[in-house]
């Protein structure tokens, strides 16, 4: 089979009902506690408006909305719908990250790994110029990329199994690099969904970018942001985590 045959983001679509189930909002706690950190270090105490742009399921969002009045924009209502049952406080949008324009301002920007979706500069700076559409002067602006071109190592190969009341959940992740030439990966997923006596099989595929630490850094920059990277250790995870931070000077 050709992987061009299998359809895109089908996980986004017909198979988000798998999201919580293959990513729980709980392991998301020590991930939202370092941007809970920043955003006190960024702004001080108090709270502050927030916008989260690619909110997904809302899973990481759903550690700050005690401390936050956030706002949230997602491409996927049927991700949106698992951010607002999660979420019920925060108010949501259905819209793309790379050119929505809400007409308000905010202290925060967040971005999650959605990011990993733009496949081009172009479409990197189309985000970061949304965040800084939307940001007040000295507002911050947070990205966690998963990966870059300069560590990133292809093929790489991810599988783990998740049970929930309803069903057994196992699924591999295949990413690799079909033109080295782009900025673009693409990721195979097989979900087998154990439910009864019923093994169900899907196939999945996304398209991510990968760019190079000073890429991330220049667009950044080119938007108006004073740009620095903060690198912190997950125990959860046992690996070294990426935030990009940019503070906006106006404009």
């Amino acid at each position: 089979m050709d992987t061009r045959d299998i359809p895109e983001c089908r996980l986004y679509g017909e198979l988000a009902f798998l999201w919580p189930i293959m990513s729980a909002p709980e392991e998301y706690a020590e991930e939202a506690a370092h941007w809970r950190a920043l955003l006190v270090e960024k702004l001080g105490e108090g709270r502050h408006a927030v916008l989260e742009l690619g909110v997904g399921g809302g899973h990481n969002l759903s550690h700050l909305t005690d401390d936050i009045d956030a706002t949230a924009v997602d491409i996927s209502e049927n991700m949106l719908a698992h951010s607002r049952r999660l979420n019920p406080s925060v108010v949501h949008h259905l819209g793309d990250m790379r050119n929505v324009r809400l007409g308000e301002r905010f202290k925060a920007v967040l971005i999650h790994d959605a990011i990993g979706h733009m496949l081009t500069e172009e479409d990197l700076a189309a985000v970061f110029q949304t965040a800084a559409a939307h940001l007040e002067k000295g507002g911050v602006m947070i990205v966690t990329p998963d990966r870059f071109r300069d560590t990133f190592e292809c093929p790489h190969v991810e599988v783990d199994t998740r049970i929930s009341d309803s069903m057994r959940l196992t699924w591999l992740e295949y990413t690799h690099d079909p033109d080295p030439d782009d900025s673009a990966l693409e990721t195979v997923f097989t979900y087998m969904i154990e439910s009864g006596r019923t093994l169900r099989i899907e196939h999945d595929r996304m398209l991510t970018g990968v760019f190079a630490k000073a890429t991330w850094a220049r667009l950044i920059e080119e938007a108006g942001f004073q740009f620095e990277e903060r690198l912190v250790c997950l125990d959860s995870a046992q690996a070294e985590y990426v935030m990009l931070v940019g503070v906006f000077k106006g404009g």
